[in-house]
């Protein structure tokens, strides 16, 4: 996403004004010199926090960060889960909210193989 031009900042309030000269008249000559080559009225001690990083949600407005931690919730209350698990679940949701092509392929698999261990009348587990 490309950022259009921003728009014209509101003038300075009275107080902000008088923090601006207080400022600009505790700074070294140096620094001085350096603001009255850009202008002192063009100068801008209050600046504006950039923008957040595009933060990405899935097609049901959660972020990652939620649905790992809800998923993990819910398999914590019926088994321990441990870093090697949770690392996955992670890793997994960055896929699907990223829609990287690898995940869908993992995903595909996964739901092949289970539907092919219930043709057979078994189930998929994990105990060795």
């Amino acid at each position: 996403m490309i950022a259009g031009p921003k728009p014209p900042r509101p003038p300075l309030t009275a107080e902000q004004e008088e923090t601006k000269r207080v400022m600009y008249e505790r700074l070294s000559p140096r620094r001085r010199k350096f603001i009255d080559k850009v202008g002192y009225e063009n100068w801008d001690p209050f600046p504006e926090p950039f923008d957040p990083m595009d933060i990405r949600t899935d097609e049901s407005g959660q972020t990652i960060q939620d649905l790992v931690r809800t998923f993990l919730r819910s398999r914590a209350m019926t088994s321990k889960v441990g870093a090697h698990y949770s690392r996955g679940a992670h890793e997994l949701a960055m896929g699907i909210v990223n829609k990287d092509e690898r995940y869908r392929g993992m995903y595909d698999f996964i739901v092949w193989y289970n539907e092919m261990l219930r043709a057979q009348g078994r189930e998929m587990t994990w105990e060795r």
